[in-house]
């Protein structure tokens, strides 16, 4: 099995790993983005400004922002040449240095990954839906930690926030990538505070969360709470906030549920997933909010 945040020591911390300021397309300074989420009660935020050549290809350093109880992650959302469709490559790279080189002429969208990668950053394949991003062109970011299941301001603004379909293809092909939810906050519309993730770490630390995140242990959230997940037997047990669908999906149609009013705890047979292959959690509530888990891997 994955290792299972719930497993872990320290305690969940709240954050958002996607998110620009006026340093590129945002409207509002670094500043007051890092105030304003403070201010929400989270306890630390990714500020992934554009790295294009247009903003002087920017790491934005907020590490000013940082105070006893809210932290700043630094890194950037990357863009070269080109996808399938003749798009630019979105990659998030959390934890970048601050004196990340540009990309080199011709420089592949693999080929920033990795360098991403080989820098510390965690590393993710963000709104695919938003631009129709393919299973070859994902297949291709070897270095990739994670695919965005769902971003708020792709949701809000173009309806194309999802991007589970992607995440199950890339799993069913025996790709190992996490879930991750995100803002995508520009500050144009009301498009913060709509996504984010728990990371069970040590301490409030860019280092200790980051490696938390590397290492999978967290969930995502768009306001539903996962209390617990863990095996009894060929059983998963989930406890979570009230919920109306309790969801174990696998490979293809595989998927065992539990449905109703007011759920707080299921109790799912893994073995209908079969023995080998991954297994997620998607939990929903009545607002139609959610939780997805990081997949499970059953070796057989």
């Amino acid at each position: 099995m994955s290792s299972n945040p719930f497993e872990q020591p320290g305690r969940f911390f709240k954050g958002n790993l996607h998110t620009h300021s006026n340093t590129s397309d945002g409207q509002l300074s670094a500043d007051e983005v890092c105030s304003r989420y403070r201010e929400r009660g989270y306890d630390f935020l990714c500020l992934s400004d554009h790295f294009l050549p247009v903003y002087d290809f920017p790491v934005t350093d907020t590490r000013p922002f940082r105070t006893d109880s809210f932290t700043t992650i630094l890194g950037a959302e990357m863009h070269v040449p080109a996808t399938a469709l003749g798009e630019k490559w979105h990659l998030l790279a959390n934890g970048l240095p601050i004196d990340f080189a540009p990309p080199h002429e011709a420089e592949s969208a693999p080929e920033i990954a990795a360098r991403c990668a080989a820098a510390g950053a965690f590393v993710s394949i963000v709104h695919p839906a938003w631009y129709s991003l393919g299973v070859d062109d994902a297949r291709s970011i070897e270095a990739a930690h994670a695919i965005e299941v769902y971003n708020h301001t792709s949701a809000i603004k173009t309806d194309r926030g999802d991007g589970t379909v992607l995440l199950d293809q890339m799993l069913a092909l025996g790709h190992r990538l996490n879930a991750l939810a995100c803002d995508d906050a520009h500050f144009e519309l009301d498009d913060a505070f709509g996504a984010w993730v728990m990371v069970r770490a040590t301490e409030r630390s860019p280092e200790s969360l980051l490696a938390a995140l590397k290492s999978g242990h967290y969930y995502s959230s768009t306001g539903v709470e996962l209390h617990g997940i863990h095996f009894d037997g060929d059983e998963v047990v989930v406890d979570c906030s009230p919920a109306t669908g309790i969801y174990l999906q696998g490979k293809g149609s595989r998927e065992v549920h539990a449905i109703g009013h007011g759920l707080t705890q299921a109790r799912l047979p893994a073995y209908k997933l079969g023995k080998q292959g991954f297994m997620r959690l998607t939990v929903v509530d009545a607002r139609g909010r959610r939780a997805w888990s990081n997949p499970f891997w059953r070796e057989g």
